[in-house]
């Protein structure tokens, strides 16, 4: 392995390999999203010399701004889609049982019920064929069997919901994830397996020869400065920016991606009382109300989106609706003045012509429009490993056929843990002792093993050479000072928002969002990036703007007017904007 970190001198050191022009990739790929920093692992544990860029932060779009759940899909039995909710189930075990345990858990959802015999019958039948796929996998899938409550033990099981909202309920499960946390997990697993990847390098165009493609160009946003990358094939895992990305090489697009907006609201867990998640039938698709920690997530809603696709726009509309809709079932009504944090994220929908994008398929597509180039879109986070593989299995093909190397090994990310899982359990069971080790309470160490996993070591290591770094954050008590030097230095934070919002959950979970936080940790991440003091206020003045934006958005009643208002925060400035005494 090459390096478990991705700090600022292993950016630039994959930068100096990227660009130079002795050096061509095997496999170059765009877009540090889920799929892309996947495709990135699956290529470089195949043997293949891989690079990975990334025009912001890693997981910066969709992957950080999802419903954070590695389900099957419950509702895409109902439009009889058995073969996506079957292998998504099946990546769901792999991912709890093999890859990830220290980052994907399992989670009980509450189905209530309204009709005592027909929707129970139906319901279970669903659940039971959910249960069934996930057992199709010859692994075990983590999770119980469903069972069903009687309106008595559901009363007892959730005493927040309204008991005349119900008739009984059943529970099944699912699991839930840190989406942003995963996304850089997998981006330092590639790193580790001597992927180059850097993060902040915006690809401006192709370098063709005739008509196929040999490489990029791309913008080092820290520096301005402008390189060229090299490669045999370029994997383009963008998302919703898939278009722009086709426009580039200037062919006829191959296939369409849609964006559908998805918000979830963050509440209190205090405000209402329930053992397990919920799942609400809505008249358009399902509604969640997800635990996370301390929180509650309630999401999503499912609109198109043709606005800016970095931001997203929450409006007061889609905030009433979740609202409107929990409410129905809760003893006592959830305010605005309940909600902690919002967020809107985008799916990238494979679109038809005239489609609702609630109808829209999430199965994923691979093409390859011209040589030298493979295009990835589509599929669902829970099925990114899935959709990495066929990305590089046709990377592979084409590097075969055409003589470029010898015979590329198949894929093997099934069996390939992420950083952190390997002694993940064993130090969970030694908790308590790592915790009287370190003068900590338990629950730190369990918060701590829960985000790192085996890698939360490094973090105490953090902790025991400065004291001073155990104190929690202002206005966020669940994270800790170190958490923040450790974004900068190991995990590829390269601004304010990146630890606020992606590293770490401040930026929704906080009440303040993260404004009396953000002095504090930009302070500490100055001291590892070597910021200037006039940097250091920049990275505040921007973060703390885009609060005030975000926040003054939710008011809006439009989309419209809550993507102007949104995009009046400026964006994190790179080094080169910013930089001076002072």
């Amino acid at each position: 392995m090459n390096t478990r970190k991705l700090g600022p001198a292993e950016r630039a050191a994959a930068i100096s390999v990227l660009r130079d022009p002795d050096h061509e990739l095997d496999v170059l790929v765009i877009g540090g999203g889920i799929t892309g920093t996947g495709a990135a692992l699956d290529a470089v544990t195949r043997g293949l010399s891989t690079g990975l860029v990334e025009a912001r932060d890693w997981g910066f779009g969709t992957s950080s701004r999802s419903s954070k759940l590695v389900h099957g899909g419950i509702r895409y039995l109902e439009q009889l889609n058995f073969s996506l909710v079957r292998e998504a189930l099946v990546e769901r075990g792999l991912l709890l049982q093999r890859i990830a345990p220290h980052l994907v858990r399992p989670v009980r959802f509450l189905y209530p019920v309204t009709a005592p015999v027909i929707e129970r019958a139906y319901v279970g039948a669903g659940m039971l064929l959910y249960d069934l796929f996930a057992r199709t996998g010859g692994r075990p899938p983590g999770v119980p069997w469903h069972r069903h409550l009687s309106r008595r033990r559901l009363v007892r099981d959730a005493p927040g919901l309204d008991p005349r909202a119900f008739r009984g309920g059943l529970v099944y499960s699912d699991a839930q994830v840190d989406d942003a946390r995963y996304v850089a997990m997998v981006a330092r697993t590639a790193a580790a397996y001597g992927a180059h990847v850097a993060g902040r390098v915006r690809v401006e165009g192709f370098l063709r020869v005739g008509e196929r493609v040999v490489g990029v160009t791309a913008r080092d946003l820290m520096t301005d400065e402008v390189i060229e990358i090299r490669a045999k094939q370029v994997v383009n895992a963008t998302g919703v920016w898939t278009s722009d990305v086709q426009a580039m090489v200037g062919e006829r697009a191959t296939f369409q991606v849609r964006a559908s907006k998805g918000v979830h609201l963050v509440v209190p867990k205090d405000r209402f009382r329930s053992k397990h998640g919920l799942l609400l039938r809505t008249e358009k698709s399902v509604l969640f109300v997800i635990p996370w920690g301390r929180h509650w997530l309630i999401g999503t809603t499912d609109t198109d989106w043709r606005l800016d696709r970095a931001h997203p726009a929450a409006t007061a509309t889609d905030i009433d609706y979740l609202l409107e809709r929990v409410n129905r079932v809760l003893r006592t009504p959830l305010t605005r003045e309940d909600v902690e944090g919002v967020y809107a994220g985008l799916r990238p929908l494979l679109a038809g012509e005239n489609e609702e994008t609630s109808k829209l398929s999430r199965e994923h597509l691979v093409a390859q429009p011209v040589p030298g180039l493979v295009m990835v879109a589509g599929g669902k986070f829970t099925t990114y490993r899935v959709m990495a593989k066929d990305a590089i299995d046709a990377a592979s093909d084409a590097l075969e056929s055409s003589g470029m190397t010898g015979r590329v090994p198949a894929s093997i990310t099934a069996e390939v843990p992420l950083l952190g899982a390997e002694g993940f359990r064993a130090a969970w069971n030694r908790r308590t002792r790592i915790a009287r080790a370190f003068g900590m309470h338990p629950s730190r160490v369990e918060h701590l093993l829960g985000r790192y996993g085996s890698l939360a070591h490094e973090v105490l290591d953090l902790i025991a050479e400065r004291p001073e770094l155990a104190e929690p954050l202002p206005g966020a008590d669940d994270y800790l000072a170190a958490e923040i030097v450790y974004a900068a230095d190991s995990e590829g934070a390269l601004h304010l928002d990146d630890a606020l919002a992606r590293r770490t959950r401040i930026s929704i979970e906080a009440w303040d969002r993260g404004v009396a936080a953000a002095p504090v940790a930009a302070g500490l991440m100055a001291e590892v990036l070597g910021w200037s003091k006039a940097r250091t206020r920049d990275e505040v003045r921007k973060y703390l703007a885009r609060v005030e934006a975000e926040r003054a958005s939710q008011e809006q009643l439009s989309d419209e007017a809550a993507d102007r208002v949104r995009l009046s925060a400026p964006e994190p400035g790179g080094q080169a904007a910013v930089r001076g005494s002072g």
